[in-house]
């Protein structure tokens, strides 16, 4: 089976946020991306709710009921209050991270070493709840190893590095990290998922070299990469028109 892609659109809603209405419409773009191939969407609501919003995810679980075979996939770190959200919304996938509640973005997986006694309640919880549970992990085989005991299905490899590097061209000396993640994880029976700043020019490199992914998600580059894509077409429409009114 290909990788599937979600689509990430917290960057939509960072932006409707900022106009205080809802446009651009988050659902839109939910819908667009699922119209054009994406397996999912995801968000991830962070407690000061400045970008995706709790609201998000209870309207996203809705609008991808439209699109049979597609699934909502919602990040965050597993405080009471998220928790409930998600169980309300009861999305296919649940990605613990083990973000700071001020924390601008994501930059570091689980300890499952430290954390095993936290993790595993929060995971029975969603489990129980018919949620499949992915962890958020650095490429680090030992942590990957004990992801299995804490009762998630899948882990998510944080990439920055490896993105970092492929800009740098120096991609090839973090590889067989990733690669050797990915075995562990397949190994003790977890799918795979991976995600942060991969983008149209690294992607496919990191698919090349590391089997079995079944989920990457991405957000940021692919909202710049957009506006890079479009953003030259729309100027030429909008100078057409007012040219036009002369």
């Amino acid at each position: 089976m290909p990788t599937q892609l979600s689509v990430n659109l917290n960057k939509i809603a960072l932006i409707r946020n900022s106009r205080g209405r809802d446009y651009p419409s988050v659902l839109h773009f939910a819908r667009l991306a699922l119209e054009n191939g994406a397996a999912g969407v995801t968000i991830h609501p962070r407690p000061d709710q400045r970008h995706a919003r709790n609201a998000d995810a209870l309207a996203l679980a809705a609008l991808v009921r439209d699109f049979p075979g597609t699934e909502l996939n919602i990040e965050g770190y597993p405080s009471r209050d998220f928790l409930d959200v998600v169980l309300q919304a009861r999305p296919a996938q649940c990605t613990l991270v083990p973000d700071e509640p001020g924390q601008l973005t994501s930059d570091h997986g689980w300890n499952i070493r430290e954390r095993l006694d936290f993790l595993k309640p929060v995971v029975a919880e969603l489990n129980a709840a018919g949620i499949r549970v992915s962890l958020f992990v650095d490429p680090d085989v030992e942590q990957i190893a004990l992801a299995p005991q804490t009762g998630a299905a899948r882990v998510e490899l944080y990439t920055e590095e490896y993105a970092v590097r492929h800009g740098e061209g120096s991609h090839a000396q973090v590889l067989d990290a990733y690669v050797a993640a990915g075995k562990a994880a397949h190994q003790v029976g977890l799918g795979l998922n991976a995600g942060h700043d991969l983008n149209l020019q690294n992607l496919g490199d990191f698919l090349q070299a590391v089997p079995g992914v079944d989920e990457v998600s991405i957000g940021h580059a692919l909202v710049v990469e957009s506006l890079e894509s479009g953003f030259a077409n729309v100027v030429r429409q909008y100078v057409a028109i007012c040219h036009a009114a002369r």
